[in-house]
């Protein structure tokens, strides 16, 4: 009994022992790591001293609190103001109608003088006439002699065109490649309109804000005002043709529904089914957003390209005509055609659209490519189209058979169509191109100049051609464009269309009007097409990279449900689209410094139309600071003597006064335009007399700071190692002061507050990004950050601090400026590191330090991103991309939180590999049969140009096996600071360790300093990283994706068919090109149908 107490007495003790041994472990592992090993007494006495330190510092060499003084002493005499969301928006639409009614009016002049040009002139098939060739001109012969076409033409730099070299005077005329200089018809056509250049001329004059107007003919030149040299490619050719232009093809047609019919049978095995997808690919580019289509492929069965589509039409946007492209690569042939179905089939997709008001309500056309057709189907167009042949049918007979050629043109001509033969790749685009103009028919008869306009756009061929080298990238513009017909009365019922005129508008010209003063420091201005598409908005991305000049796919069709995500029903985009006036509210997230960083705010939105045109225009005014403005008054002497000081510059992108619009202002600066027109000297000067007048009240109060600023320069004991380079401010109005503490050369960013750094001044679209993060900090702080560059290296070597100025004490306050300094990283980072080696010990000996070994530590801002860490090469990175496992713990804790963004812009990389190439000319027999396939095409395709015009599914066939950067949808965090939490401690378990860390804010700052516990190591946790991920959608999400049509507005004016049209000139076919390639034909079908 009592060795039995003796062992469970040894039992108990044991027990005992362990669970002290255990209790003692887990509580020395706490200590030592949240106490001993980083005390928070320690961490809160190092972020003090760098708080206090850097603070200032800041508040020293920005001035900040002379200039919060000097604006508090106008405190009494300024007035708030609610703005009025309504009243700026309707404003705004009225100064965008007034100028778009001129550039249509300048349109409108064109069309009076072609018409008339045309009516007096006399077609004359020998008619010789010398004329200025755009690609010719000022070029000479081997004996320094004018080459013909060409001759001498003066040309002149000119900054209001880009710079570029033009005649002010004279226009030049551009041949497409494919066409003969002196065609008859085209010599004829250059010669009567001529007239339009004192056209030119005169409209320039009247608003010398215009820049390019034109004349693009249908017989396929293109004149073009100023003159300019136009440069070929290095193959020597211009992939420019007026009339697959969407401002062409927009104003010579009616919106319209088609259907596309692709034979599939065995017949058109090979090069057939070749010319075949380049018809069909080039019929795609002739459709605009107002159209909509689908394609069906017929054999002995019908067969929809795209599957999911069956039955209906979609709208022609790119995204869906490039869907279907790739789909044209899958088509092969096989089996007998039955058209009767195909046509049943395409008749009933048709009526059903008109029947029920879908798609475009207008115009309906079927195109059928095929190799032949047995029979004439007139019991099919006797039960769907006849009489009323309101659906026009054009066949396209391809290869050089004409064996059933007589048959597909009846069908044309009884179903107000037209016929067209295309035997090579090298007919398809001048044949595709006829139904053009036989659809506009009925307008050309009904003599509507309908007035149209495009989205934004930019034409890179014309780019390509002037050789435009804009440091910005392209310029996206939109075209006023009208028909031109002829007004003789023997061609009346014929409906000839002579082509169509334009004017470009720079779309950023429309942002000169927005009134950026009025819409506060997050505020923006938006306009968007009948289609929803995005004309203007600070949101719009339309090229790969900012600085690059290549395009997105997709950049003219961004929907402005896109980038004002967060209106999931889309109430705010369909009340624009069906141009209603109105009012708007919802949270929102917006990013900026390139998408690293997000404000969450209320914005409340305003709308209404813009008559005259298909666009609607609003405003975003967030709440808060954002809704109010004040008025203050100075003397004009004192307001214009500190306007003129050196260290003033004014917002380039805002008008203040309109210096475009008279020629003789053009040379002015904006500051001398508002001190001449200020003074009554110059009274017709259209300037914003309510902006300058806060611009000179701001003049005034911000003035006193070049001279405490200039006084800090000259103190040598200041500033002696050169740690502060620049102090900046900027107000409301756009003016800004800069003062530099070291000589330009010795700037380690020389790029800041100039042109070249977009985010970090004024702009016509926003506020520099150190003002708009100022403004959302508490009044009295500053904000601190590295920025971002755009180039190879990823961050600048220097941190920018900048705070916002209040004028009253209280949150409806307006923000009347920001003041700020920019300093050296190095400098920065070493006032960091004196602070962290303090300590309250007597003797001076510091129980830890950030240089002992056993912590990390790191200086990070509110959105997570390393200002200091001991890893240089860590600087600008994402805390959580370092520190997973102390992200992850923040992020828990509540110290962080994360917000998901999505971007409808993305861009991501897809592989477009394939090794089908590899194998097939693996075989001998197909090396032999690849050779001569090439060979025939050549034959076939006698003139050149083809070969540049070819399809992109051809395109996309030789670049397989490349990276290509492909549209996409894309989900992404940021993080945020939780601005409650002013310190934390935490405890990780890492792998059977405790890793502890310390988080404590820097008083008066955006900034954290962390500490981390280096003995126990957690690198196996996962990263937190910011990358995006792609939003992958399902087979039957992509169909709906497909399927779902978005409000639109349709087109007001619609001219489908007119009584009077004679629909006998119906088609003709094309001859054969090379005897050759006839030969060659039969050998090539046999060895390609194998």
């Amino acid at each position: 009994m009592e060795g039995n107490w003796r062992i469970l007495f040894s039992h108990v003790c044991s027990t005992s022992f362990l669970l002290l041994w255990i209790f003692v472990g887990l509580n020395v592992v706490e200590v030592v790591g949240s106490q001993q090993g980083i005390p928070l007494s320690v961490v809160k006495l190092w972020a003090s001293a760098f708080g206090g330190e850097i603070k200032s510092i800041s508040a020293k060499y920005s001035g900040s609190q002379l200039l919060q003084k000097k604006y508090k002493e106008f405190e009494k005499s300024v007035r708030v103001e609610e703005i009025d969301g309504m009243k700026v928006v309707k404003n705004l639409a009225v100064k965008m109608e007034e100028m778009f009614r001129r550039k249509a009016e300048a349109t409108r002049r064109l069309v009076e003088a072609a018409e008339e040009a045309h009516h007096q002139h006399e077609e004359n098939p020998d008619l010789q006439y010398e004329y200025f060739n755009a690609v010719l001109i000022n070029e000479v012969d081997e004996e320094g002699n004018n080459v013909e076409l060409g001759g001498e033409f003066i040309l002149e730099p000119s900054d209001h065109f880009n710079n570029l070299s033009v005649n002010l005077s004279l226009s030049v005329v551009q041949v497409p490649t494919n066409m003969y200089n002196k065609d008859p018809d085209i010599v004829n056509g250059v010669y009567w309109s001529e007239a339009l250049n004192k056209v030119f001329v005169d409209n320039f004059e009247r608003d010398p804000t215009l820049i390019w107007q034109y004349f693009g003919s249908a017989k396929g030149f293109f004149r073009q005002y100023p003159g300019v040299k136009w440069h070929p490619d290095e193959h020597g050719v211009i992939g420019f043709d007026c009339r697959n232009r969407k401002w062409y093809i927009q104003a010579a047609t009616s919106p319209k529904d088609v259907v596309i019919l692709v034979d599939v049978s065995g017949s058109m095995k090979g090069l057939r089914l070749t010319i075949a997808r380049q018809t069909v690919s080039s019929i795609l580019d002739t459709l605009g957003d107002d159209d909509f289509f689908n394609i069906i492929a017929y054999n002995q069965e019908i067969h929809y390209v795209e599957p999911c589509l069956n039955g209906t039409l979609v709208r022609a946007d790119r995204t869906n005509k490039d869907h279907f492209r790739e789909h044209l690569d899958k088509l092969f042939a096989k089996g007998i055609g039955l058209l009767g179905d195909a046509l049943t089939e395409a008749f009933m997709i048709l009526s059903d659209f008109n029947q029920t008001g879908r798609g475009s309500v207008c115009s309906q056309a079927i195109m059928l490519v095929t190799d032949g057709a047995t029979e004439m189907y007139d019991d099919v167009f006797e039960k769907y189209n006849w009489p009323e042949r309101k659906v026009r049918l054009f066949p396209y007979l391809i290869g050089r058979e004409s064996a059933f050629a007589d048959n597909l043109k009846w069908m044309a001509c009884a179903n107000k169509g037209y016929f067209s033969q295309i035997s090579t790749l090298a007919d398809v685009q001048e044949n595709v191109m006829r139904y053009l103009h036989v659809m506009s028919r009925p307008k050309v008869i009904d003599h509507e100049h309908d007035t149209v306009w495009t989205e934004a756009y930019v034409d890179s061929a014309l780019s390509l051609a002037h050789k435009l080298n804009d440091k910005s990238g392209p310029t996206l513009t939109t075209t006023v464009a009208m028909p031109v017909f002829s007004t003789k009365n023997e061609t009346k019922n014929q409906g000839i269309l002579l082509g169509v005129v334009g004017t470009d508008i720079p779309l950023q010209e429309l942002m000169k009007l927005i009134p950026k003063h009025m819409l506060g420091i997050h505020g923006y201005a938006f306009a968007i097409t009948n289609n929803g598409y995005i004309l203007i908005h600070p949101d719009l991305r339309p090229l790969y990279q900012e600085g690059q000049k290549r395009r997105k796919p997709n950049y003219s069709s961004v929907d402005l449900s896109e980038v004002e995500w967060e209106d999931k029903d889309g109430i705010l985009r369909n009340a624009m689209v069906n141009r209603r006036t109105g009012t708007f509210s919802m949270e929102v997230k917006k990013t900026v410094d390139r998408g690293r960083r997000v404000l969450k705010m209320h914005n409340d939105y305003y709308y209404t139309d813009i008559k005259g045109t298909p666009f609607s225009v609003g405003v975003a005014l967030s709440r808060g600071h954002g809704k109010y403005f004040f008025r203050g008054n100075v003397s004009l002497e004192a307001g214009l003597r500190d306007l003129e000081q050196p260290d003033v510059a004014l917002a380039d992108e805002w008008t203040y006064c309109n210096i475009e619009e008279e020629h003789e202002h053009r040379h002015l600066t904006q500051i001398q335009a508002i001190k001449l027109f200020m003074t009554g000297r110059r009274p017709h000067l259209k300037c914003d007399r309510e902006l300058i007048q806060e611009v000179l009240f701001d003049a005034v109060v911000t003035a006193p700071l070049e001279a405490y600023w200039t006084g800090l320069a000259l103190n040598k004991s200041e500033n002696s190692d050169k740690g502060v380079e620049i102090a900046f401010l900027g107000t409301r109005t756009g003016l800004s002061r800069t003062n530099l503490f070291v000589p330009v050369d010795q700037l380690s960013n020389r790029d800041f507050l100039t042109a070249e750094d977009k985010e970090g001044v004024f702009n016509a679209d926003h506020f520099p990004l150190w003002y708009k993060r100022a403004a959302e900090q508490v009044p009295g702080t500053f904000v601190y950050s590295i920025p971002f560059s755009t180039g190879i290296q990823n961050i600048m070597n220097v941190v920018l601090a900048s705070t916002a100025i209040q004028l009253l004490d209280d949150r409806k306050s307006p923000i009347v400026a920001a003041v700020g300094i920019q300093m050296k990283l190095e400098y920065f980072q070493k006032k960091f590191w004196t602070a962290c080696r303090q300590c309250t010990a007597l003797d001076g000996k510091c129980s830890i330090s950030c240089d002992n070994e056993d912590i990390n530590c790191y200086l990070i801002d509110n959105n997570g991103f390393i200002l200091v860490t001991e890893e240089q090469s860590q600087t600008g990175l994402f805390f959580g991309e370092v520190e997973g496992a102390v992200m992850n713990k923040l992020l828990q804790m509540g110290s962080f939180k994360r917000i998901t963004l999505y971007d409808y812009q993305a861009l991501c990389r897809e592989y477009a590999g394939s090794s089908d190439s590899a194998r097939t000319l693996s075989d001998p027999f197909s090396v032999v049969k690849w050779l001569l396939t090439e060979l025939v095409i050549f034959l076939l395709e006698f003139n050149l140009y083809s070969w540049w015009n070819i399809d992109l599914s051809v395109k996309a066939q030789r670049s397989r096996g490349k990276t290509m950067m492909v549209p996409c949808d894309t989900e992404y965090p940021a993080f945020v600071s939780e601005r409650t939490i002013k310190e934390t401690t935490g405890n990780i378990e890492c792998d059977g360790c405790i890793r502890s860390f310390v988080i404590q804010q820097i008083p008066s700052s955006n900034l954290f300093m962390v500490v981390v516990d280096n003995k126990c190591d957690c690198s196996s946790a996962p990263p937190v990283t910011m990358d995006p991920i792609e939003i992958i959608y399902n087979e039957s999400l992509k169909c709906e994706r497909l399927k779902y049509q978005k409000d639109r507005k349709k087109p007001e004016s619609c001219h489908p068919f007119h009584p009077e049209e004679n629909a006998m000139e119906c088609g003709s076919a094309t001859r054969f090109s090379s005897p050759l390639a006839a030969a060659l034909l039969p050998l090539i079908t046999a060895i390609i149908s194998r």
